[in-house]
């Protein structure tokens, strides 16, 4: 995520979000997913 921003141009990343949820046979598996917002300070 911190390089995702950095190629657009942005400063930092504010507001990150962490998500998982338990898939697969017997819950083998976890999916996690990050989000947060890049951010350009002035």
């Amino acid at each position: 995520m911190i390089d995702e921003a950095a190629r657009m141009g942005a400063d930092a990343v504010v507001g990150v979000d962490l998500d998982y949820e338990a898939l697969g046979a017997d819950n083998g598996m976890l999916m996690v997913t990050a989000a947060g917002t890049a951010v350009k300070l002035r």
